[in-house]
């Protein structure tokens, strides 16, 4: 790699850095059409945060029109969560060998058009086959949106500001969401559904304008076994933890989904080390600094999601709070998120990515540390609920960004899919997983009667853990360089 990057790093990244990589020049000139490029791929990763957020504002409206139970409901959230988090890998993956552009404006087409059928729909069980294929449909948009951002904009300065502008406009997304689900909600939940349509074309149209046209792989993409076993495992592991909560997790279905998912993941890396042109090369695997970015990231997401569920719960629920006054209170970890993202690439240029990824489990540490410290059962929103907002937010800005970088980090330019593709599926399955478990936590306790706040307790002890566990991952290696330079 050339001289010109900065990112420190322990781990032996540079075995697989490519000759795009070590070409790398100093400066990348911003031009207007780079610029382009960017504000297409933050557009994108905007919807899928206004998405998310907007249609869990807008559940309980959808429930009484639709005449839908709570488990139904769940399955608006997970029907997402499923076709998201199963096929993210390989959506990253295929990115690199189609070609990112395709990939990219097919997906976005297609968000496009389930978006607009979701909002005219009257079947509650339609509803859940296009947010279904919604989550489908954005497990090739995100990775491959990273990837083209890797493969633009070059390795150091350059990519570390993209990321940065690029985590900036997810957190909007999801900020915006709360906020736009609250206002949409009170004239009809439909409109949740058909705002995003106007800004996919939008962004669809400008992709196509902006986006440079690259080529498919001249070889690989031929391992039809490897797709079929990392296809069936993923959606069958990532539906057994969206389900069983519900099903309990000692159910025979569930522990027969699991055997099964094990089964066919097993058989796809077996089916990885034996063919010619793999699907995923397995060496990515035993990058240090890669794996520890796949555990951050489910630290940061598998602990920050859930809290956010819990007090939106807890703040609709148990205090009655409208949608929209419950959005303000959860909006300044948002906001801090937002305006502090721009700032990151320039701390990860100075500092290293590891340096910065343990600041952000520390500030989450704290942030749930101080929550549980000074909660009770009667949580005091200025004394208790804002402080862990803020720590949270800054937990969030400075580790998304980070964990980003760190995960592509040495990465050729075309295996970036592959590695985009694996931090990603790492935070959602890890989301996924963290937020069944805190479900089972919450509903256990609700059982238990106590009221008040107390029935959440388990369930943010779960999570503080989650992010101390995440903090312990990274400090240890850089404790291990400290007493190297110091023996």
């Amino acid at each position: 790699m050339s001289s010109d990057v900065t990112i420190t790093d322990t781990s032996p990244a540079s075995a697989v850095r490519g000759p795009a990589a070590a070409s790398a020049p100093a400066e990348q000139a911003w031009t207007p059409r780079l610029w382009g490029v960017l504000a297409v791929l933050c557009a994108v990763l905007f919807l899928d945060g206004l998405d998310v957020s907007m249609v869990g504002v807008a559940l309980p409206s959808i429930g009484t029109e639709l005449g839908l139970s709570t488990t139904s409901l769940q399955w608006i959230v997970n029907g997402y969560v499923l076709g998201y988090g199963s096929l993210l890998l390989l959506g990253g993956r295929t990115a690199d060998l189609l070609g990112r552009r395709r990939v990219f404006l097919t997906a976005l087409a297609v968000f496009a058009v389930a978006s607009l059928v979701g909002g005219l729909v009257s079947d509650g069980t339609l509803l859940i086959v296009t947010r279904f294929v919604k989550g489908l449909a954005a497990a090739f948009t995100a990775p491959t949106a990273l990837s083209i951002l890797t493969t633009t904009f070059h390795e150091g300065r350059a990519r570390n500001r993209a990321l940065s502008v690029f985590s900036v406009f997810g957190a909007s997304g999801y900020s915006s969401g709360l906020i736009l689900g609250g206002l949409l909600t009170s004239v009809g939940w439909r409109w949740t559904f058909l705002t995003p349509v106007p800004l996919a074309l939008l962004a669809l149209v400008a992709g196509i304008a902006l986006i440079p046209r690259d080529k498919a792989a001249a070889d690989g993409g031929h391992d039809l076994v490897g797709a079929v076993t990392l296809t069936g495992g993923m959606l069958l592991a990532v539906y057994t933890v969206v389900s069983a909560p519900d099903r309990g997790w000692l159910d025979p279905v569930t522990l027969g989904s699991i055997a099964l998912a094990a089964a066919l993941l097993i058989g796809f890396v077996v089916t990885e080390n034996k063919v010619r042109h793999p699907l995923i090369r397995l060496g990515i695997l035993r990058i240090g600094s890669i794996i520890r970015a796949n555990l951050s990231i489910v630290a940061l997401f598998g602990s920050y999601l859930s809290f956010q569920f819990m007090m939106t719960l807890y703040l609709q629920d148990v205090l009655h709070w409208s949608p929209l006054k419950m959005a303000m209170a959860l909006l300044p970890a948002g906001l801090i998120v937002a305006f502090g993202s721009p700032f990151v690439g320039r701390l990860i240029d100075r500092y290293g990515t590891p340096r910065l990824i343990i600041s952000s489990m520390t500030s989450l540490s704290l942030g749930y540390v101080w929550f549980i410290a000074t909660a009770g059962n009667a949580p005091h929103y200025a004394f208790t609920i804002l402080p862990t907002m803020l720590l949270l937010g800054g937990g969030f800005a400075f580790g998304f960004s980070s964990i980003m970088a760190q995960a592509t980090d040495g990465i050729d330019d075309s295996e970036q899919g592959l590695a985009s593709g694996l931090v990603q599926t790492s935070g959602q399955v890890g989301a996924a997983l963290v937020l069944a478990v805190v479900t089972a936590l919450v509903a256990g306790g609700t059982s238990g009667g106590g009221g008040g706040f107390a029935e959440f307790h388990p369930g943010v002890n779960l999570v503080s853990g989650v992010a101390v566990v995440g903090l312990a991952l990274n400090l240890i290696p850089l404790l291990r360089v400290t007493r190297g330079k110091h023996a």
